[in-house]
């Protein structure tokens, strides 16, 4: 199955999150922050969203950084995506 976002949304794999602390403690999952980093996988058309003329600026394989409670989790094929809209996304990382 594939996913495939509609107008300006994004589809984003959030990358993994170091395991352990600069010091060498092991932190447990409960512990972990939120990863804000991730790949894009999918990306809309863009268009006209809102009445406003919407340019796509990212592209599959960016690695981004997004916003921290932004766009709606999604499990496929027992992988986890996340959708969010392009002006969630904050910073693509060169």
């Amino acid at each position: 199955m594939k996913l495939r976002p509609l107008g300006d949304r994004v589809v984003i794999k959030a990358l993994e999150t170091e395991e352990t602390t600069k010091g060498g403690i092991v932190l447990p999952s409960s512990a972990k922050e939120k990863p804000q980093m991730a790949e894009v996988i999918a990306v809309g058309p863009g268009g006209m969203v809102d009445g406003k003329e919407v340019k796509m600026e990212v592209k599959v394989g960016d690695k981004v950084i997004y916003s921290k409670y932004a766009g709606t989790e999604v499990k496929l094929d027992n992988e986890e995506y996340i959708i969010v809209r392009q002006s969630d996304i904050l910073a693509v990382v060169e």
